[in-house]
């Protein structure tokens, strides 16, 4: 999930040479039934889980057993310098590309998609006017909140390099998975495909982050029915507006004793 590289650091008035941890960022291309459904960078790791997640979400299908056939292929591309010879350097970028059959051979047959504001940009192919509204009866409460967001947050690869997001999936027996990625849509498309590949009840489950809860992330929340999602960081008017309207619960500036309740506030008691 991350490489130490070289860096020059300065530090009170004084520059040496030093090395960094660095999170891994890298390209995954997806195709469905032959088309190409996106390309997402993505740090490397459960890449089935995100794809998954992904097509859950953009209801490209609607269970798991949807899927005929998943393969993931790795390539390198090879840079070399221009000295030859047994000692030559070779760099190179990992890229992954995924092959995906459905039994639906025409699930990817869409043209319409939308510009999300999600890590490094994203598509969706689900019409943001029919969303679906949650179907869940699940109540919890502010101890609750507070204490599945400080465990949420304690990730060392965050102290290591600084440079991710990450989301946790939590029922009622407290933690699914928490998953780390550079980008947090990813994250939350991979914990939402490891719910798929584990039976879980998405109605009875919570979400976490450590970033903001944009319009996006609510929309993969509707997909999948999870009724509440929460965040140590701030969320978007747009996100607020289709929260209202559907029924999911969204929580900001979960910080030590506040938090911001901005919608479907009667899922959570004060206890």
């Amino acid at each position: 999930m991350y490489s130490t590289v070289p860096c020059i650091k300065y530090d009170n008035g004084s520059m040496v040479p030093s090395s960094h941890e660095v999170v891994m960022e890298v390209p995954l291309a997806v195709f469905v039934n032959g088309r190409h459904a996106l390309t997402a960078m993505v740090s490397p790791t459960l890449l089935e889980e995100f794809i998954i997640g992904f097509l859950y979400t953009e209801r490209i299908i609607r269970k798991l057993e949807d899927i005929e056939s998943l393969h993931i292929e790795e390539s390198r591309e090879r840079n070399r310098g221009k000295n030859r010879g047994k000692n030559e350097k070779v760099t190179g970028v990992s890229t992954l590309s995924a092959s995906v059959l459905t039994k639906d051979p025409f699930s990817i047959m869409l043209s319409s998609k939308t510009v999300l504001s999600g890590c490094g940009g994203d598509t969706s192919y689900v019409d943001a006017g029919r969303l679906p509204k949650i179907q869940s009866d699940l109540v919890t409460n502010v101890s609750t909140i507070k204490g599945i967001m400080k465990e949420t947050l304690v990730s060392d690869l965050h102290t290591r390099t600084g440079g991710i997001h990450i989301v946790g999936l939590f029922g009622p027996d407290g933690k699914i998975c928490i998953i780390e990625d550079i980008g947090r849509h990813n994250a939350l498309d991979r914990a939402i495909g490891y719910g798929l590949k584990h039976g879980v009840d998405f109605s009875r489950t919570i979400v976490t982050c450590s970033g903001r809860l944009s319009s996006e992330m609510v929309r993969k929340c509707l997909m999948a029915n999870i009724p509440i999602i929460t965040s140590r960081g701030a969320t978007t008017t747009l996100a607020i507006s289709m929260g209202e309207q559907a029924g999911l619960t969204i929580i900001g500036f979960v910080r030590s004793q506040k938090m911001n309740i901005y919608t479907s506030a009667e899922r959570v008691k004060n206890e």
